[in-house]
């Protein structure tokens, strides 16, 4: 689970799908120090009322995970945003090695 505490909401260009604009959030959090990342830090965020959106990914091994952080989110009003795969998600909130050619390596 990704944790948002902070996040500006930006004009977009163009219409955009749900994954492009929770890939722009988690970009802008990440830039402006403002993203928790993992079960620890996603719950304590969440608890001390700092988090406003919390993204989930539905392919999360662990079941106990998915239904704390629901039930934490639903306890705090935090919006909750699922996306398909936790790859995915890891590389989106930077949990991943870059290499030279700008690929991503080593996704969390």
């Amino acid at each position: 689970p990704v944790v948002v505490e902070e996040a500006a909401p930006a004009a977009p260009r163009e219409a955009m799908d749900i994954n492009q604009a929770v890939q722009m959030v988690l970009k802008k959090a990440l830039a402006h120090d403002g993203l928790s990342r993992g079960l620890h830090e996603a719950a304590r965020a969440i608890e001390k009322g700092e988090a406003q959106l919390c993204i989930l990914a539905e392919d999360c091994n662990q079941p106990d995970y998915k239904k704390l952080i629901e039930a934490l989110c639903a306890e705090h009003n935090v919006n909750l945003i699922s996306v398909p795969e936790n790859k995915q998600l890891g590389q989106w909130a930077g949990l991943c090695k870059i290499d030279p050619s700008g690929e991503a390596r080593k996704v969390v």
